[in-house]
């Protein structure tokens, strides 16, 4: 199979900024604010860029019942929302479904929505991306009103053309080893993704990760991937898998779409001779190596590593004390941006 083509070797920095590569303040694109309602005080759910922009008004025009608002305050400023009527989640969520299905099936952007890139998985929407988790029920979204900051779900293939923040989990299976210093000396699980991924073909990436669907739990996602892409039994991970963080960034795909991402970081650190080795199960793995940390340093500043991935690698030196002020001189640098927050308190503002 084909695999990724080495780079010249980057800087630590580098490799950050390769994931966390986009400010509304340097774009030279105009993308303009997604607000749950025509209110100008209405939470910021999205950034659409200008050919999304555009589609929405051509099909509202068009429609005797249109599901989308615009604002334009004269200024160059303004926002596009969902129309005064679709006020519930459940509604938002069947034009979010209509709207999707549609322009998969029109050959709209195929780039993100083809029927080869179709996930077929659900994320949720939220009022505030940094605020509560919560979900009302997989049977009836409007059981609790429109109270939660839960707001809607739509198709992830489609999250980059709305701009929407995701959340996913990474886990890092590794084990321990003993050295002649201070600092542990790590064998990380590294697998490489299967040749027909979507997403990525052929790079390496962590030891288990996935997005979280609509009304998954956190730790629950962990469990579902680590079955599925590593074959870890349900009481390994529970016994042994520990919470360490998130990591978040905003990142810009080569084609221009916006990804701003939330992951929730664990590590599973496997006991001496524990018998314990992932394997791959659901096709979207290809193999396991058990690779020294130096090694999976190496291919990562040499670009191969799934861009994610490798940030989620270097959040895990910083914690173990393998990066520091005195040996990295971006430290302070790396570590601010592993925990961005996409430049949030500007998006209804633009």
């Amino acid at each position: 199979m084909t695999h990724p083509t080495p780079t010249a070797p980057q800087s630590l920095l580098d490799v950050v900024k390769s994931c966390d590569n986009y400010r509304l303040t340097d774009s030279l694109e105009k993308v303009v604010p997604w607000l749950l309602s025509p209110s100008a005080d209405s939470p910021a759910v999205g950034l659409l860029r200008p050919e999304i922009v555009a589609q929405l008004r051509t099909e509202a025009a068009a429609s005797s019942a249109p599901s989308w608002d615009f604002h334009d305050d004269g200024a160059g400023q303004g926002w596009v929302s969902f129309a005064r009527g679709i006020n519930t989640p459940a509604a938002r969520s069947r034009v979010m479904k209509e709207l999707c299905e549609r322009w998969r099936d029109r050959g709209l952007w195929p780039d993100e929505i083809s029927p080869r890139k179709w996930r077929n998985e659900l994320y949720a929407v939220y009022r505030n991306p940094f605020g509560a988790r919560d979900f009302p029920g997989p049977d009836d979204e409007d059981a609790r009103g429109d109270t939660l900051n839960y707001a809607f779900r739509m198709e992830r293939a489609a999250s980059g053309l709305f701009g929407i923040v995701t959340y996913g989990v990474h886990m890092t299976v590794f084990e321990e080893l003993e050295g002649p210093g201070p600092l542990p000396s790590l064998n990380v699980w590294v697998p490489r993704r299967a040749a027909t991924k979507q997403t990525w073909p052929g790079y390496l990436d962590n030891s288990v990760a996935g997005g979280i669907e609509a009304g998954l739990g956190v730790f629950d996602c962990v469990l579902k991937e680590a079955m599925e892409e590593a074959s870890l039994a349900e009481d390994v991970v529970r016994k042994y898998a520990r919470p360490t963080g998130t990591v978040s960034y905003f990142f810009r795909t080569p084609r221009g779409w916006l990804q701003p991402e939330v992951e929730y970081i664990y590590d599973l650190c496997l006991p001496p001779n524990s018998g314990v080795q992932p394997r791959p199960l659901d096709g979207e793995v290809e193999s396991f190596e058990l690779m020294p940390l130096a090694k999976a340093v190496e291919h990562m500043r040499a670009g191969l590593f799934k861009y994610n991935c490798a940030v989620v690698l270097i959040d895990l030196m910083v914690r173990k004390g393998i990066i520091t002020p005195d040996n990295e001189p971006d430290y302070q640098e790396i570590v601010t941006r592993l925990h961005g927050r996409f430049d949030y308190d500007r998006w209804a503002s633009r």
